[in-house]
């Protein structure tokens, strides 16, 4: 089983590669806590609250 990693810049979670497919930075951490998925970001409050603007799987902290 591939463990997920979440960029440290975006918090986005990905699984393959060794940058982040979003911001492409190199700094990950496969140590996070929480999950948020952003299926529709122009109408999620959360989305809003956070500051996010992509759809996808992203991080609530990482370490």
């Amino acid at each position: 089983m591939v463990k997920s990693k979440a960029c440290k810049i975006c918090n986005t979670i990905y699984e393959t590669g060794e940058k982040c497919p979003k911001c492409e930075a190199k700094e990950s951490t496969d140590s996070f806590k929480g999950r948020i998925v952003i299926l529709d970001p122009e109408n999620s409050e959360i989305a809003k609250k956070l500051n996010l603007k992509n759809k996808g799987n992203f991080a609530i902290k990482t370490k």
